[in-house]
């Protein structure tokens, strides 16, 4: 049997939950581009419509078809990806990962300050560290949740963009070509891929 890679997506909700789902998407569907069985799902359980409040989405990837399909936690993530870096800090997002697993963090700091708000991080083999916030920031999102906000019909046009070309960097499970080819923000996930500084542990 196939591994299946778990990619877990910490976000803040409402601000961030589109954008987040996007994220899953862009990851489920460029994989799927390259032939790989994929899920791409949200968290309910985590009360999206809260402003503020951390929830998850998710994402799997194999080579083969995914038989834990009705899992609706990765309990084991390989890359954990954060939207909103004052996540790390309350929150223990490496819950259950595998030694081995990549971090992906949305942020302007250094990855060694942001490794000191981890407890766990003997358990990665590397941090990736983008400003997707600064390279998506002309780009106008509306979001769901707000009143009058409506669902963006085109997926990875916001910060999920960059976020998408750094996990592409960092993880080496998805084609930056691929994640290029499914994103509506194309530009911005070439910038995310290339201002994404790796730090392997």
């Amino acid at each position: 049997m196939a591994e299946v890679k778990q990619v877990t997506i910490w976000a803040r909700g409402v601000t961030q939950d589109m954008e987040g789902r996007h994220l899953s998407l862009l990851v489920a569907n460029s994989a799927d581009k390259d032939g790989k069985f994929v899920q791409a799902w949200d968290d309910y359980a985590d009360l999206p419509d809260r402003v503020g409040v951390p929830l998850r989405k998710y994402a799997r990837i194999s080579e083969e078809e995914i038989e834990m399909r009705y899992e609706y936690e990765n309990k084991q993530p390989n890359v954990v990806i954060v939207m909103d870096d004052t996540i790390i800090k309350g929150m223990d997002i490496l819950h259950g990962m595998p030694k081995g697993g990549v971090l992906v963090v949305n942020s302007k700091r250094s990855a060694d300050d942001l490794l000191k708000f981890i407890p766990n991080k003997e358990l990665l083999s590397s941090i990736t560290v983008v400003d997707a916030s600064g390279i998506a920031a002309d780009v106008a999102v509306d979001f769901m949740g707000s009143e009058g906000g409506v669902e963006v019909a085109a997926v990875g046009k916001g910060i999920s963009a960059p976020l998408a070309g750094a996990a592409s960097k960092a993880t080496g499970l998805l084609k930056l070509e691929s994640v290029v080819a499914v994103a509506a923000n194309k530009e911005g996930v070439k910038q995310g891929a290339e201002a994404a500084k790796v730090k392997k542990l």
